[in-house]
């Protein structure tokens, strides 16, 4: 305890960069309240006109992370709750929204994006920040301008390109247990606005840019904190790219974007902390879009055309099973799940100015989806007997969505009047599924209204006061309305065609303040989830459920806080940079009122009462070096795990409270040449290191003794996230 209190007050200003962490010239962007954010609205907009909550992860604090995953990096500026189940598979909870534990993208309430539409997943853990230049986080639901999902949160991934990473970069590290990692890029752009005129028929093109980018890496299976054991099946391989090209022509800059990301033969402990599972998890995707505006800036476009492949490829495997009597029986030696969901979509988004200070936006989205899985069963002797159908229905989604929000500034752009809405109408289709005789086919209609209306003021040019009301909703899944699948360890679950879409409501107030050097932003919100989409085990029978909407609404309140200062300013120190940032956020009530009578707690799963992500930097232009405090605070969770009654927990049923504890990295770089090789920059970091034995969600880590039942082990014996970890490397810049 003692050393968290004297660690928190070392970092309390908050984690900030070594700007120069990749040997870029040392130029840092000033701390700015009117940065211009793009997610939140659907186009550029002034960050202190805002009616709601934007967190950003920029630049900077991508380049100085050392973090292997999206998952990493955003748990470091502490978004919200990672389960980190695997170094391949999270789930994610903001403001009581949450994902699902396998990635399944429909039936996520956080909408992931990649450049403003739809990722097609909501797992994290298989994107890597290799190929991302900012992330845009709006913390609340956005359903009037993203539809279905976003009832949470939305996360936007922006990817580079030439304009925002011109030059080349190349990095190699090596580290713990294995780990090689290699990235090159490579960024230019061109400009012939002073051109000759073109000849008749010719394409003016005023200006372009292109962008080439890889990335790759390996790590063995990792040991746990606390010079605990080897962890076997938590190794893994990631292999990522992306291209981009743009130009500037007279209707304005039309560009196109492939890429690609995913982690190959990872292993997957998962809740039964199973040795021999693999999986390759991938996420590949294409965009071409048009952006223009007339000169005088009244009109503007938008049109943006996407197709998005996503793919689990599931190897799975469960020796042992729990019968309904709760006693091991033989299972499966292979449990091979295929899942293929492929996109395809268009969003159209015009936007004018009506008048002085107003401004309308109107959008049309066009979707289509087609999910498709396979499983293939092989079971052990005298284990279950034939095929079962996947984990998902196969499906087809439809979905159009018409929106419009206006937008008013009065008193000289001091005040900032928003209001939207968005009809959504969909069919979800129930296609035939593998070896899912008794199936109904069909398919459903759904439709949904979303408001938001909100507003901002700025009282005196260093204050900015804002206050919100928003809607979202998620509409239900085929295989929620007709499901009937078999999970991995035995269990069977059905669907319910009668299942409406969950909802939400959220309101809103906050401030933020700014002075040269310092930024200060504060949220105060109550967000209500309706309808949830629940599974219920149906009486007496511990292995079958039912789909159904859950008659109790989540209810959580809290604050949310954002720092950054420039403390070197601050004191008047000019030897050396000095900054910090912090991400803090206290869920004061997290009521889940639709949780079972008989449970022992009400607070909502999965979910932190409170988290933190704090830091501190100096640096001069040939060094830096950076301190990270992560506070993972108390969680609550009914385990999947098989744990043993009572050394474990006293019933199957219990809702387990998971204390706060605190994780420490340390950071840095050093140019050893500045003379003779300007460009050279080597770096190291230590992550957890205290070598701290935790897990974020499992109740039986690897630790002695181990509280998991041995009879349902498979082969392992309890799941920790990474212990200490060394990690060292070279980057070049030209």
């Amino acid at each position: 305890m003692r050393r968290s209190l004297i660690a928190a007050a070392l970092l309390l200003p908050g984690a900030h960069a070594f700007a120069q962490a990749q040997g870029e010239p040392a130029v840092r962007a000033p701390i700015t309240l009117d940065e211009m954010v793009v997610t939140a609205t659907g186009r550029p907009q002034p960050r202190s006109s805002l009616a709601g909550t934007v967190q950003i992860i920029d630049q900077d604090t991508i380049r100085r992370s050392t973090a292997q995953n999206m998952t990493d990096l955003l748990a470091e500026n502490a978004v919200g709750f990672f389960s980190e189940w695997t170094p391949g598979q999270t789930s994610i909870n903001i403001r009581g929204g949450a994902t699902d534990g396998q990635g399944r993208d429909f039936r996520s309430q956080v909408l992931v994006l990649v450049n403003g539409r739809r990722a097609g997943t909501a797992n994290l853990s298989k994107l890597s920040p290799s190929e991302v230049e900012r992330i845009e986080i709006v913390r609340g639901p956005a359903s009037v301008v993203y539809g279905s999902q976003a009832i949470g949160g939305v996360i936007n991934l922006i990817m580079r390109d030439g304009r925002s990473s011109p030059g080349g970069f190349a990095e190699l590290g090596v580290g713990s247990w294995g780990l090689a990692e290699g990235r090159a890029r490579y960024g230019m752009s061109f400009d012939n606005t002073n051109a000759p005129a073109p000849a008749n028929g010719e394409v003016n093109i005023r200006a372009g840019d292109a962008y080439i980018g890889f990335s790759g890496g390996r790590r063995d299976s990792y040991r746990a904190g606390d010079s605990g054991r080897t962890l076997q099946g938590t190794e893994w391989n990631r292999v990522g790219g992306s291209a981009a090209v743009g130009v500037e022509t007279p209707i304005g800059r039309i560009g196109t974007s492939v890429r690609s990301d995913g982690t190959y033969n990872t292993g997957f402990l998962g809740s039964g902390w199973n040795t021999t599972n693999h999986e390759d998890r991938t996420n590949a995707s294409a965009d071409l879009f048009l952006d223009g505006a007339t000169a005088d800036g009244r009109f503007s476009w938008n049109t943006q055309a996407y197709a998005v492949r996503d793919i689990d490829d599931l190897r799975w495997r469960s020796p042992i099973m729990r019968s309904a009597a709760g006693l091991p029986v033989p299972g499966t030696d292979s449990d091979a799940n295929r899942r293929v969901l492929d996109i395809f979509g268009t969003r159209l988004q015009p936007s004018m100015r009506l008048w002085q200070g107003a401004d309308l936006l109107v959008g049309l989205d066009l979707e289509r989806s087609v999910l498709r899985s396979t499983r293939n069963r092989v079971s052990l002797p005298g284990g279950p007997a034939g095929q079962v159908a996947p984990m998902d229905n196969n499906q087809t989604d439809i979905n159009t969505g018409l929106y419009a929000e206006l937008s008013q500034t009065l008193f000289e752009d001091r005040v900032t009047l928003r209001s939207g809405i968005r009809q959504t109408w969909g069919n979800t289709a129930f296609d035939p599924t593998p070896n899912l005789p008794l199936q109904r086919t069909g398919s459903a209609d759904y439709n949904a209204t979303t408001w938001s209306t909100g507003a901002s003021y700025r009282p005196v040019p260093s204050v900015a006061l804002r206050a919100n009301a928003s809607t979202g909703f998620r509409a239900p899944t085929a295989t929620e309305l007709a499901a009937d699948f078999t999970a991995l360890g035995g269990g069977r679950t059905f669907g319910n065609a009668g299942l409406k879409p969950e909802t939400n409501l959220q309101y809103e107030v906050g401030a933020a303040y700014f002075r040269p050097g310092f930024r200060a932003d504060l949220a105060l919100f109550q967000n209500t989830i309706s309808d949830r989409i629940v599974t219920r085990l149906r009486p007496n029978d511990s292995t079958t459920s039912d789909y159904a909407n859950n008659g109790g609404d989540v209810v959580v309140r809290g604050l949310e806080l954002q720092l950054q200062g420039d403390i070197a300013r601050a004191l008047g120190i000019t030897r050396f940079d000095w900054r910090a940032t912090a991400n803090a956020s206290w869920n004061f009530d997290m009521r889940d009122n639709g949780a079972s009578a008989t449970a022992n707690t009400r607070n909502v799963e999965r979910m932190y009462r409170y988290q933190a992500g704090l830091g501190t930097t100096v640096s001069q232009p040939r060094w830096d070096v950076t301190l990270q405090g992560i506070l993972r605070g108390p969680v609550y969770y009914n385990t999947e795990e098989n744990l043993l009654i009572p050394q474990g927990e006293p019933s199957r049923e219990y809702v387990h409270r998971k204390g706060a504890f605190w994780v420490f990295n340390l950071r840095g770089s050093f140019q050893p040449l500045p003379e003779r090789a300007p460009n050279v920059r080597i770096y190291g970091a230590i992550n957890n290191l205290l070598d701290k034995n935790y897990h974020p969600l499992f109740i039986a880590t690897a630790s002695t003794p181990f509280i998991g039942d041995a009879r349902f082990a498979q082969g392992g014996a309890g799941n920790s996230a990474p212990g200490r970890e060394f990690i060292g490397g070279v980057r070049f810049t030209f």
